[in-house]
């Protein structure tokens, strides 16, 4: 079996358009959704959204949502996390969401633009503002915590950090009484979202996003499916959902968070498998999964 057939049959719908596989129809697809949007924004019509890529200036359009139910209290370690991995279930299954960012304070940009983002308040500065883009359509409020990322070669997190962020979790937390905490289950090994993770269990977090964005093949391998299949259990079922609106609106997401990103399908590389899992919600909703895929582009 190939690969393509394998991503393939593991779509939330049969893939006729191949929108979810290849990168160049991705964007012509994706172009398309744009240009529809922008007519009816120019038709005065109201639930139509402009956004502006930080970076490149580059306008795009997208449906406004309009939350409703139980409240979501979001702690992600970076600007990105959450437009990565758990925006497409917010996108289909609107939720007032508080977004909290703990290491808001970055030097990591594109190569390419390292002379033109020289420091890291620069760097966070658009880092911030691609945040607040990515996270617009979503009428989410936002929480700045202000410590600096971790910075290769990778070590440990400290128990003193994360007895400092658990803190200021906490004190978030208890005035958001009513809301469902949500957090990274920090698959990827990376030190700021382990501690992420190890803070919101302490604060009696039991909704997790997989945040397996970052492995490049991971979504190809059985243990993945394995994985899935232990967090969530052997009573969730299968639901046929035509998620395409959600994939596309996910890409205009995506290119926000990565405005300084080229060429632009490396703003929604992570599409490819992004989810969410949810075990014994307190709202009595049960289990619910965002899953998309398409297989690696060639850039």
């Amino acid at each position: 079996m190939t690969k393509e057939t394998t991503v393939r049959t593991l779509l939330p719908l049969p893939d006729a358009t191949g929108i979810y596989t290849f990168p160049d129809d991705l964007d012509r697809a994706h172009q398309a959704w744009t240009d529809g949007l922008a007519r009816r924004h120019r038709a005065h019509d109201h639930r139509v959204l402009e956004v502006t890529a930080p970076h490149s200036g580059q306008a795009y359009y997208i449906e406004t949502r309009t939350p409703a139910g139980r409240p979501v209290l979001v702690i992600e370690p970076h600007h990105d996390d959450f437009a990565l991995s758990a925006s497409g279930t917010f996108l289909a299954r609107p939720r007032p969401l508080t977004v909290v960012t703990v290491f808001t304070r970055s030097g990591s940009v594109h190569p390419a633009l390292e002379a033109t983002y020289t420091s890291v308040d620069a760097v966070s500065d658009l880092r911030g503002r691609e945040g607040a883009a990515a996270l617009a359509p979503f009428a989410a409020r936002r929480r700045l915590l202000g410590h600096k990322d971790a910075e290769p070669p990778y070590g440990p997190y400290s128990s003193e950090m994360l007895d400092q962020v658990t803190e200021e979790l906490r004190e978030i937390a208890a005035a958001h009484p009513d809301a469902e905490l949500l957090a990274p289950a920090a698959v990827t090994r990376h030190p700021d979202h382990l501690l992420i993770h190890a803070a919101a269990v302490r604060l009696g977090c039991r909704w997790f996003w997989e945040d397996l964005a970052f492995w490049s093949t991971y979504a190809l391998a059985g243990c993945d499916r394995h994985l899935f299949r232990a967090r969530t259990g052997p009573t969730m079922k299968p639901e046929l959902v035509d998620v395409t609106s959600t994939v596309l609106d996910k890409v205009t997401v995506l290119r926000m968070h990565g405005s300084q990103m080229h060429p632009a399908r490396k703003m929604y590389r992570p599409i490819r498998h992004a989810f969410t899992t949810a075990a014994d919600l307190l709202d009595g909703n049960g289990t619910y999964a965002e899953r998309f895929y398409r297989t690696e582009p060639k850039c």
